[in-house]
């Protein structure tokens, strides 16, 4: 019995409480420029118009996440191990380019309620009109992103 009002619970609100932007985890490597590239469009854009998103960062050439890169390789049915691999909800990316921003923000939108999609949208022209202005009013989003190199995490004290 408790089990079923736990589930009926879990599903409530799963309807009740509405989609929420795909996390992110980019598994890249310091030395790469498509990583750096990569993780510049999550960082100074994507985290900005998605209120929701958060990014987790995964140093590839830490042995600690070794084995966690491959097993993303593995579920995303890569079989080289080139960075920068990007995985958003279900969907995955190997390299990066800026041709591939409508995909990432297609992978992002996929369970988005059109509310989401209309104040993503919103901010991305609000962005356009005034680029420093939205950052400067939305500076806490950096906490969206997780897992910073120890370079990056100095640089932005």
């Amino acid at each position: 019995m408790k089990l079923s009002k736990l589930l009926f619970a879990m599903f409530c609100g799963v309807v009740a409480g509405g989609a929420n932007a795909a996390d992110i985890t980019i598994f890249h490597s310091p030395t790469c420029p498509h990583c750096r590239h990569a993780r510049e469009f999550i960082e100074n854009t994507l985290v900005y118009e998605y209120d929701d998103l958060k990014v987790r960062e995964v140093n590839v050439m830490e042995m600690s996440n070794k084995q966690e890169f491959v097993n993303a390789l593995f579920k995303c049915g890569y079989r080289t191990g080139g960075v920068p691999v990007l995985v958003i909800g279900e969907k995955c990316f190997q390299g990066y380019a800026d041709n591939m921003q409508s995909d990432l923000r297609t992978a992002i939108e996929a369970d988005l309620s059109d509310e989401q999609k209309s104040a993503a949208s919103a901010n991305r022209t609000a962005m356009a009109n005034s680029l420093d202005e939205f950052i400067a009013s939305h500076a806490d989003r950096k906490n969206a992103i997780t897992g910073l190199d120890e370079e990056q995490k100095k640089n932005n004290k």
